[in-house]
């Protein structure tokens, strides 16, 4: 080992020395293309900068880089950088030994480079470093180039260089050989100044915008030396594809075992049915629906196939149907949910214009049986449903999957990421991701699908809920001119919080009404009880009671009637926020006039809620005693709330666009209209 070692070492210094000489080959045998012209002064007025490149197209960097500033190279501590590092050093820069670790976990001196580049910087020193981190994702711009320009204070500056002729490796990143005798373009993009007051959601949208440059720097190289940047694409960035043209990973063997193992343990299926039907999580009268046998005959025509979880992605796709209906009048709709409460919203909301049947269990022989009875045309799913046997058993059948509204959360990227395995053969057979927001579309795109697009969130463009004129003026006569607080989507954990925060409002404001609205109305009666026990008087809307002047808190443990509720209340705390569940919507509330209250676990809405939070248009709350007296505030101030529902709108129109974007694109995935 030492002898190699030895020899490894001695060698480095020659093989630098080669390198830095083909470099020099490069450099003198091609033609010269630079955007800035003299990019050697736009860079001399950003100095000290921070240049940022590629890693599968940085081999012309040190030579091309501006000859009037002093220069550090970021360089990573393996063999491989050591050799780099040494043919660096010819151009008379210095270097930086260290880097990210990607998704690695051993160090790889992070923490140093970024103390040195730091130190160097305000030394006026500028520093060249690759922009996406080994082992990869290739062209995702990771979070430590914007951290150093945040605590440096000195400027981003994309720069890319590309030659005529070249050779790309297949590696993570297409390692770019450039060859001799080329055109050479030296691209210098604007910079990008990171504020150090940015916060984490600030600095995603700073790292978004070195990404996008980085693209664009790199796209303009390319084309000035009269070749594409097709030909140096990552793998995980291949081109739209379609639904016969994707490439498709072969299944692997863990998820072959996960198929035959589902079809081996189908015989406990009517016992798990039977368990939660007892449980009222299930219909007893449409079990063979999840078993893969439908109980509605399909009707002529071309069809789509939507799939939605539960609320909340039902909620997604419901505005999207009267829409591809008015584009497409001759398409039939088939709705597939999975809970109750969804089925539910689905014969109120949207009977008129959807077949729904529940989705069946995730076996391979009832996927199959299910999809060779509706032979739909298209397949579109919501937000976050991959399941393998659905998502397989729908490729087989060569029908086109489209994932719509697509979000994930950091956890569960690392743990696709950690299953490639299983992962990639799943995702690359999506032909169509319309992600949420940018690091959700990264994401996807790294987990093997390739046509993905940031579409925003479909919630953002959805009308408001409902609201039953006819509910809403019984309910307001039983309330009368009480005060109203509205506790909505509350989930276990959280309604002891909201009975004491009613108990503190109620010192102040004596005449109090709150109305308790559980994310599942089969907790309705527990919660009675548990509240009883407390000496709260509560009314149950299940049972058909209203609200009267003697109780304290109403319970709406019905589906369906959010909109009512909202269309009555001034203030809403909205649930599954104060336990670690991710929050629920809050556009609903918002869309109604209605002033918004979230606890800090409101993550599956982050990007909403970061916007309704930078225009000031909802508030944060971490407890009873906070609930109490901003909502207690906002109740006795009628210009605040006011104040409030404005800026929240104006938080929520940068976000619209979804709804158009999505229609569009699942009417050009379906069979051409006929005459």
């Amino acid at each position: 080992m030492a002898k190699t070692e030895k020899k490894s070492t001695l060698l480095a210094p020659l093989v630098s020395g080669i390198l830095a000489g083909y470099i020099k080959l490069v450099y003198k045998t091609s033609r010269k293309i630079c955007e800035p012209e003299h990019y050697g002064k736009y860079a001399k007025e950003h100095h000290p900068f921070i240049g940022a490149m590629w890693h599968g197209q940085f081999l012309m960097g040190p030579i091309t880089k501006p000859t009037n500033i002093t220069t550090a190279i970021m360089v990573a501590k393996h063999g491989d950088g050591d050799i780099i590092g040494g043919a660096i050093e010819h151009f008379g820069m210095k270097l930086i030994r260290g880097g990210g670790a990607g998704h690695r976990k051993r160090d790889r001196g992070g923490m140093r480079a970024l103390r040195e580049s730091l130190r160097i910087l305000k030394s006026g020193t500028t520093i060249g470093m690759t922009a996406d981190v080994p082992p990869g994702p290739a062209r995702i711009v990771g979070m430590g180039i914007v951290t150093i320009a945040r605590m440096s204070g000195r400027p981003i500056l994309p720069t890319a260089t590309a030659t005529s002729r070249f050779h790309a490796f297949n590696t993570w990143s297409r390692m770019t050989l450039n060859l001799p005798f080329s055109k050479l373009a030296i691209v210098y993009g604007e910079p990008i100044n990171v504020p150090r007051e940015a916060t984490e959601d600030e600095l995603e949208t700073y790292r978004q915008l070195v990404q996008d440059r980085m693209n664009d720097v790199t796209t303009r190289a390319y084309e000035l030396v009269g070749r594409s940047t097709d030909d140096i694409r990552p793998y995980t960035l291949s081109p739209s594809a379609t639904a016969s043209s994707a490439p498709r990973l072969p299944v692997s063997i863990p998820l072959k075992i996960y198929r035959t193992m589902t079809n081996i343990l189908s015989f406990t299926a009517p016992w798990i049915l039977r368990k939660r039907e007892q449980l009222h999580k299930e219909d007893p009268t449409r079990r063979n629906e999840r078993l893969g046998r439908p109980t509605t005959p399909r009707p002529q025509g071309p069809l789509i196939w939507f799939h939605a979880a539960s609320v909340g992605e039902t909620n997604a796709i419901l505005p999207i149907l009267p829409e591809l209906r008015k584009e497409r009048p001759d398409t039939q709709i088939l709705l597939t949910t999975g809970t109750l409460t969804s089925a539910r919203l689905v014969e109120a909301r949207a009977s008129d214009i959807a077949i729904h049947q529940f989705i069946p269990l995730d076996v391979q022989k009832f996927m199959k049986r299910f999809i060779e009875h509706w032979k739909p045309d298209l397949a579109v799913i919501a937000e976050s449903e991959i399941w393998p046997n659905l998502i397989l058993e729908t490729s087989n059948a060569k029908i086109p999957l489209l994932l719509i509204n697509a979000r994930m959360s950091k956890k569960s990227f690392r743990s696709w990421k950690k299953y490639g395995v299983i992962s990639r053969p799943l995702f690359s057979r999506l032909d169509l991701v319309l992600a949420q927001t940018p690091r959700i579309t990264d994401w996807y795109k790294f987990l093997g699908s390739t046509d993905v697009h940031t579409t925003g969130n479909l919630k953002v463009d959805a009308p408001p809920p409902p609201v039953d004129l006819d509910k809403q003026l019984i309910l307001q006569q039983a309330i009368g001119d009480r005060p109203l607080f509205l506790a909505a989507s509350t989930h276990p954990g959280e309604d002891m919080i909201i009975a004491d925060a009613h108990r503190k409002m109620a010192r102040k404001i004596p005449d109090l009404l709150t109305i308790l609205a559980p994310r599942h109305p089969e907790r309705g009666i527990s919660i009675s009880e548990e509240f009883r026990e407390t000496g709260l008087r509560t009314a149950l809307r299940s049972q058909n009671e209203l609200p009267k002047a003697s109780h304290d808190i109403y319970i709406a443990d019905t589906i369906g009637e959010l909109g009512t509720l909202y269309s009555l209340s001034s203030v809403a705390f909205i649930g599954g926020s104060l336990v670690r569940h991710g929050g629920q919507n809050p556009l609903e509330a918002i869309k109604l006039d209605t002033a918004v209250l979230t606890g800090p676990y409101y993550q599956n809405f982050g990007d909403i809620y970061q916007s309704l939070f930078r225009a000031r248009g909802a508030i944060e709350v971490t407890s009873a005693e906070e609930i109490a007296e901003i909502a207690t505030n906002l109740l006795q101030n009628g210009t605040e709330i006011n104040e409030i529902r404005l800026k929240a709108r104006k938080g929520l129109a940068v976000l619209t666009g979804a709804l158009s974007e999505t229609v569009n694109a699942i009417v050009e995935h379906l069979p051409i209209e006929k005459d």
